[in-house]
């Protein structure tokens, strides 16, 4: 029996990575036929992922193409804003909620990411997934919906912090006290350090920024 052709989520999906992974970034025009041939599926699905991730300001016109958006210092500055209350509500409710199975992935996922960290895309890939695991440790499903929609958006940062010089290492000391606290149950803990992470990780960006704008000035 064939398997079924990808359909609109697939290819949107595909996409979606595509741009997490840094295949496509902030600029970077898209073409459907290109991306048909590329993920190999139809234009149709293609088209129809096209014209939902520009509905969800993940894709911008230039003229008559598409290209992948990004975020200006407001922006940037609103989504840290609203993902430190996110996460931070995220730890908290893991400190409640995580089993101690959840509990012992993420201390392991600490201990193991410990490897990556002077490869910052590596380490930036194991963030991810350790965040997520957090998420889903707080067994609230709008949440994880909210904290998806917000790591769509920082997919349109053309960098990320862990690639300055020792934020690596402090992040995942961070990470320590993140899992150290939910381990404790302590959900003030839990979610003053994940904020604290959070907060940390825009000053890096900042500075990030200042450093690029100064050596483009």
């Amino acid at each position: 029996m064939p398997a079924p052709k990808p359909g609109p989520t697939d290819a949107y999906t595909m996409i979606l990575e595509a741009i997490d992974e840094g295949s496509y970034r902030p600029g970077d025009r898209l073409v459907e036929s290109e991306l048909a041939e590329r993920f190999g599926v139809s234009r149709t699905p293609v088209r129809e992922a096209l014209q939902r991730l520009e509905t969800q300001s993940l894709l911008a016109r230039d003229g008559r193409s598409l290209i992948v958006a990004s975020l200006d210092h407001n922006q940037t500055a609103e989504l840290y804003v609203v993902r430190g209350e996110l996460e931070g509500l995220a730890a908290r409710l893991a400190a409640r909620h995580a089993t101690p199975e959840e509990v012992r992935v993420l201390r392991e996922m600490v201990t193991a990411d410990d490897a990556l960290i002077d490869d910052p895309k590596a380490l930036a890939r194991a963030n991810r997934r350790f965040h997520k695991q957090v998420h889903l440790a707080s067994h609230n499903r709008y949440l994880v919906q909210q904290l998806d929609l917000v790591y769509r958006s920082m997919a349109l940062m053309a960098t990320t912090s862990l690639a300055a010089e020792g934020r690596g290492e402090i992040a995942q000391a961070e990470h320590d006290r993140i899992v150290s606290m939910i381990e404790a149950r302590d959900e003030d803990g839990a979610d003053e350090a994940l904020r604290g992470h959070i907060s940390v990780a825009f000053v890096t960006r900042l500075k990030q920024e200042a450093a690029r704008l100064e050596k483009e000035g």
